[in-house]
Order: structure tokens, then sequence, then C-alpha cells
């Protein structure tokens, strides 16, 4: 059971979200927050396995939120729900930290599944996303091209399932090898890359070019 928790400062979506969220007997919301500071006290007091917050909300606004519960001692798995308008925030909650971005228009089943995919260690891009922002990200490639070629032929491997949102449990099934031994290559990779999770990561993969997978 996954156990999730909602944060939005409508309460319309949250209920929407929710019932949408528990058609699936896999995920649970265990409690739902309507701004930042709010969010960080149900955290504190339910550990939810993932949250899905949104940016602007009063109080305490989503990026804040984000940048506390990344210094907690055993922070949840943290994706950010956001629109189309909101671009600008995305790149500061990737580096913030944030595991995923998904659209609140998303379907219903790509939802379910980022959310079973994020506790399952994964990460999450909505590839509308994506598509809007890798041009700002870009640039020519050649320092991607570059880092991505620094990896070993196995570390790439891992990189590409990885961009592809797979977690862990599912690199190891399709590579052959055990979840331990797929953390390991994650966690090399991470290091080769100068990145600090999966989703920046993905990015790096996603923007590089030319580069023989």
């Amino acid at each position: 059971m996954v156990r999730l928790v909602l944060a939005d400062d409508e309460p319309l979506l949250r209920r929407g979200l929710k019932v949408l969220l528990e058609t699936d007997d896999r995920i649970e919301v265990v409690a739902e927050a309507s701004d930042g500071a709010a969010l960080l006290d149900v955290v504190a007091r339910v550990h939810p396995d993932v949250v899905l917050v949104d940016v602007q909300m009063p109080v305490v606004d989503g990026l804040e939120a984000l940048r506390r519960l990344r210094d907690l001692p055993d922070p949840p798995v943290v994706a950010v729900l956001t629109t189309f308008d909101l671009d600008d925030y995305v790149a500061t909650a990737l580096d913030l930290g944030a595991q995923g971005f998904l659209l609140k228009d998303a379907e219903p089943d790509a939802l379910i599944r980022a959310v079973l995919d994020l506790a399952a260690g994964g990460a999450v891009l909505d590839p509308r996303i994506t598509a809007r922002l890798l041009p700002r990200l870009r640039g020519s490639g050649l320092r991607e091209n570059h880092q991505v070629a620094g990896l070993t032929g196995r570390e790439r491997q891992v990189l590409a399932l990885l961009a592809d949102g797979q977690p862990n449990a599912a690199i190891a099934l399709n590579l052959g090898l055990t979840e331990a031994t797929v953390k390991s290559y994650v966690s090399a990779l991470l290091t080769k890359l100068g990145v600090d999770n999966r989703v920046q990561a993905a990015l790096v993969a996603q923007r590089a070019n030319g580069v023989s997978w």
C-alpha cells in the first residue's frame, strides 16, 4: 500500500484526485493539506511514502515546502503538480529534489501509474512538461554528451531505463541484475553525472544527443 499525501489549495481538485487515485487499491490518501505549512505538519505526523504538492499555495508555497521536506531525516518522495503556465517553477523544483513533475490534467491511469512508480523509486516526468522544459535547458547538448559518454556501457543501460521512468525493480528485471546491484549503478552514475537525483539524471539523458546507447 502506497501512503499518499495531497497538497493543493483547491478542495475540489484534492477531492477529485483522492477519488481517482484510490480507485487503485494499492494507493491510500492518508491526509490532505491546503497550504505548505499544513503539509509540513501532516508529513511529520503521518510519514507518507509519496507527496503530491502544488506549487502555488498560501502561507508556505510548494517550493518552500519542498525545500523544508528535503531537510527531514527521512523525507518522502515528492512530485510536483503543475500546469503549463507554471513552467518557470519546474527547474527550481528540480533543483530542490523533486522526483516527479505531473500535470493536473494528466490521464487517470497515468497519474496512478506515476504514484506507484514514485513509491517504487522511479522518476516521473510528464512528457508534455519534458517537451517544454528541455529547449530551455538544452544548450548545445555537448556537456551532456560528454557526461553520458563517460559512463560505462552498463551504466548507460541503467540510465536509459531510469530516464524512461523505470524504478530499480523494473531495471533489475530488464537487465537481469539484482536490485542491490542496480542501486549501486544508479548511485555511481548520479556521481559521474554530477546530479542529485533520478529526475536530474533523466534530464541529462534526454538532453544528450549523438551518444551511442
